[in-house]
């Protein structure tokens, strides 16, 4: 058997990530070329690791091309004050006060009404 075929499984995860070629040469596998975020590299490299002689097998030049993979938004809020309505929360918030329901169904764990918010509840805004 090959080291192809002993790093079948870490040659299919990199199938659409990585961008190069692992070549067997020398009694080595010679990763080489491009992914681009540092994300599908540690997955490349956790499938490799997989093999307790990887580090006797295998030359990797595996390098990052785009940036970091992007954040997740951070999630926005809003304190309820006195006189709020969803509608006008939705107004402010989303731009039209007829989205009063999307903020309602983010929030569904803490209302159970659309007509009934409290000051000093604090709502998720959908983006």
């Amino acid at each position: 058997m090959g080291l192809r075929d002993k790093y079948a499984w870490a040659i299919s995860q990199a199938k659409g990530k990585f961008d190069g070629k692992a070549e067997e040469r020398d009694g080595k596998l010679y990763w080489t070329g491009t992914v681009k975020t540092e994300e599908d590299k540690n997955e490349i490299w956790a499938a490799i690791k997989t093999i307790p002689e990887w580090r006797d097998e295998i030359v990797a030049d595996i390098k990052v091309v785009g940036g970091p993979a992007a954040a997740p938004a951070a999630a926005k809020t809003y304190t309820v004050k006195s006189g709020d309505t969803l509608s006008a929360i939705a107004k402010s918030q989303l731009g039209s006060a007829g989205d009063y329901m999307k903020i309602f169904d983010a929030n569904r764990d803490q209302l159970s009404d659309p007509d009934k918010i409290k000051p000093g509840q604090v709502l998720k805004i959908p983006a």
